[in-house]
């Protein structure tokens, strides 16, 4: 349990430009899609935000910081959060993954967190590895493969509290989404599970924030292996929980959002699925789901505990049951109003991901226009995105830039 108690704050963090011979993109890879500012087949929402933003002038104007401020309502330009790392080129949840990120541009990176046996915090989008890892291939660990209820969730394979660290570091990570993107396989077996240390390393050396989120905390909790504890513990030997630590803590339930509001003055993030519940209101027999936490009374909760949210794009530009957009929500202005920052998650670039009205031809792996997707949520006001590929949301800032 936590027992210390620590004021809200708002927080300011000091980020630095990217270094010469940093990767930049200033253009579309060459051969690829054009990009296309908006398409025909959107005219309905496009063209009523669109104007409506150059009207009021909130078209955001971007270019990498030499300082970063952790966003606000009124904040100039928003984040771009790389989402496990450059995950649309690395394997994910990789320290190659992180650095290429930050060398594309990105301000912070994003850590998912789940526990080792031994208690060690390593980055994985979840704990059970066997699609991420080669764990399927050592056959010293054949005998970890077993049934777990994870979250509701019956899965079956091998999970990261039944490994040490030193175990899991003899494990290689793989391409989760080899089918659309096979060009990242051919770093499959390169790259170890990095710890949390040594995610806050690679971010202290490029001066970047980090993003974690915590990972199933309530069944973490169930197995005696609480990441809140770690993970504050982490943060403080760092000197990353102050009010201007280049640090923002996310998860998907509430109760350790609230208890990591009593110990720590970084941003906490709530995280808002498309559809579902809170797994710890689940377990408390709540009746409560992610659509209560949209509404105005729902923000106002999430405002008394967190700093901003990270709900599923789709809650704020929703799509028709053929994968086109519809008119953009509130939801973004209802957060304002309550003094909550939006970060919605998740935007790639394979068509596979994106909106009908913005995909370019049927093959599912091929790069749509993001660009366009993401000049649509800038001028909606959001205060940074989390991205696959974050040197086309730097890109896309740009763009932007320029239509102001």
């Amino acid at each position: 349990m936590f027992v210390e108690p620590s004021p809200a704050c708002q927080v300011v963090f000091a980020g630095a430009p990217p270094a010469p011979g940093w990767l930049t993109h200033d253009d579309i890879e060459p051969g690829g899609p054009t990009v296309h500012r908006f398409r025909v087949s959107y005219p309905r929402v496009v063209a009523a935000v669109v104007t409506g933003a150059l009207a009021l002038g909130l078209v955001i104007g971007v270019s990498i910081p030499a300082t970063a401020q952790v966003p606000s309502p009124t904040a100039a330009e928003p984040l771009v959060i790389a989402h496990r790392g450059a995950s649309g080129y690395r394997p994910e949840h990789t320290l190659a993954s992180y650095e290429l990120a930050i060398r594309m541009g990105a301000d912070a990176i994003e850590p998912d967190l789940v526990s080792t046996r031994d208690g060690v915090l390593v980055a994985r989008h979840e704990n059970e590895i066997g699609g991420t890892t080669d764990v399927a291939s050592r056959p010293a660990f054949a005998d970890r493969m077993t049934t777990k209820v994870v979250d509701g969730l019956t899965l079956t394979g091998w999970f990261t509290e039944d490994f040490t660290l030193a175990e899991l570091k003899q494990l290689r990570a793989v391409e989760r989404i080899p089918d659309i993107r096979p060009n990242n396989t051919i770093y499959d077996g390169r790259f170890a599970i990095p710890t949390l240390q040594q995610v806050i390393d690679l971010a202290q050396r490029f001066d970047v924030a980090i993003y974690p989120e915590t990972k199933h905390p309530t069944y973490f909790d169930s197995i005696g292996l609480s990441l809140e504890e770690p993970l504050v513990r982490t943060l403080r030997a760092n000197g990353l929980d102050r009010a201007d630590s280049p640090v923002f803590v996310q998860s998907f339930e509430t109760s350790n959002l609230r208890q990591l509001d009593r110990v720590i003055d970084v941003p906490l993030v709530q995280l808002i699925g498309g559809s579902g519940a809170p797994y710890d209101l689940v377990a408390a027999g709540s009746p409560l789901t992610y659509d209560d936490l949209t509404t105005p009374a729902g923000l106002r909760a999430i405002a008394a505990y967190a700093d901003g949210i990270g709900p599923d794009k789709n809650r704020i530009v929703p799509r028709d049951s053929a994968g086109f957009l519809l008119p953009p929500t509130a939801l973004v202005d209802d957060a304002h109003d309550r003094g909550l920052f939006v970060h919605p998650y998740t935007f790639r670039a394979e068509n596979t991901f994106l909106p009908a009205d913005f995909r370019v031809g049927s093959d599912p792996a091929r790069y749509g226009d993001i660009a366009a997707e993401f000049e649509l949520f800038f001028a909606l006001g959001v205060d940074g995105v989390f991205t696959d590929q974050p040197d086309i949301a730097v890109y896309a800032r740009r763009l932007a830039t320029a239509a102001a």
